[in-house]
């Protein structure tokens, strides 16, 4: 037998099947909501997944202040940030930052998952997160899809 029965199929930018999902953020928990919506950003639910392409899906989420932390986290978990000044070093528990800026508990939990190279960057792009039930990518039409069903 001189030739292959198969070859392997890498993705790349003009092949990727890229689509809308819609996530519905209530009731669940941060990290498993998170881990699971990297993945979709990723691309690793799908069988022509390549690891150096941008294959995955584009994701909306909403209800972004309806999401939920296990035991004690929201009053000890804790968001840090530098301002750049000597002595700039600012910390935010999670309560607080639900209060001002709720997409930004799940944007923070998200991009941790992500590559921390330029693939992450342009991956990180391709998640929207809102925090009320109405959402600016109506044009789009993304498919609702649950994660209770999604592994």
């Amino acid at each position: 037998m001189d030739t292959l029965s198969y070859k392997t199929i890498s993705a790349n930018k003009a092949t990727a099947n890229k689509e809308w999902l819609l996530v519905d953020a209530e009731g669940q928990t941060l990290g498993r909501l998170a881990s699971k919506v990297a993945k979709l950003l990723r691309g690793k639910h799908k069988p022509s997944f390549t690891p150096h392409v941008d294959c995955g899906d584009n994701v909306v989420v909403i209800n972004a202040e309806k999401v939920n932390l296990s035991g004690n986290k929201w009053n000890d978990k804790e968001y840090q940030r530098y301002t750049g000044y000597p002595g700039g070093q600012r910390i935010t528990s999670a309560l607080d930052l639900l209060e001002k800026h709720p997409e930004r508990i799940i944007e923070k939990s998200v991009k941790g998952m992500l590559p921390k190279n330029k693939l992450g960057a342009d991956l990180f792009r391709n998640l929207k997160v809102y925090a009320g039930s109405e959402h600016g990518q109506e044009a789009q039409k993304p498919r609702t899809i649950n994660l209770n069903d999604f592994k």
